[in-house]
């Protein structure tokens, strides 16, 4: 794990609208993750976890603040800034696997390289990747053909077949049953420790945080603490 930060951010704030009232998401949140890193952030719901995901992968801007992603000011950017750094420093991966129902395993992958503007050929490193996640036998397969595990195995192969420097995985065990999501917990640190992929994940689950490095936790949109793996 290198020790240079590839997320950062100082005093990041989110103050949405509701109506006539202001709604403070995120209060100051100071947060850096180094380059290699695993690291899971917990707290209930309205903590402020989500608001603070989808802020670091460029999804909505931050009302005050900065984030730094990638050596890049995400504050700063335009929407099609962030679009465009979406597209080469972040990859996703969700509770819903959000797979095109009609589509095969393979060409729900493709359909991120076409996107980046790779086209559909994927190179050795991922044919690699493929076989880690253990679905190289189910490339052509539809989404209804595949186990949850599976299809969630198909959702980050998707997220890093382009090679993002980030994997951002948020609730990525909450649509599984317990082995499915051991099975995908595995595979994200198996990424982290032999690609040595960065890896964020929000989670609920005291037993996947523990998959990390690291444990941030959150409380009324502020971290409250932060806890190593090996205590």
């Amino acid at each position: 794990m290198s020790n240079a930060a590839i997320i950062e951010t100082r005093d990041l704030r989110k103050v949405y609208r509701v109506g006539q009232v202001d709604v403070p998401a995120l209060r100051g949140v100071d947060l850096s993750v180094q380059a290699g890193e695993f690291l899971s952030i917990v707290g209930p719901s309205g903590s402020g976890k989500s608001t603070l995901f989808h802020i670091i992968g460029g999804l909505t801007p931050p009302t005050a603040g900065e984030v730094i992603v990638g050596g890049q000011n995400l504050a700063a950017m335009s929407d099609a800034g962030r679009t465009k750094m979406r597209r080469t420093t972040v990859g996703f991966v969700f509770q819903k696997f959000n797979l095109l129902p009609n589509l095969t395993a393979q060409d729900n992958i493709a359909v991120a390289r076409y996107i980046a503007g790779l086209g559909s050929r994927a190179d050795a490193q991922f044919e690699a990747v493929l076989r880690l996640l253990g679905i190289a036998g189910r490339l052509d397969h539809k989404p209804n053909a595949l186990s949850g595990g599976e299809q969630q195995r198909v959702a980050i192969a998707r997220a890093i077949v382009n090679h993002p420097a980030i994997l951002l995985a948020d609730e990525p065990t909450g649509n599984l049953d317990s082995e499915n999501s051991k099975a995908v917990l595995e595979v994200l640190r198996d990424l982290n420790q032999r690609l040595g992929q960065t890896v964020l994940m929000i989670t609920h689950n005291p037993e996947a945080a523990a998959y990390g490095h690291n444990t941030v936790h959150m409380r009324d949109g502020r971290i409250i603490d932060r806890t190593s793996a090996t205590g």
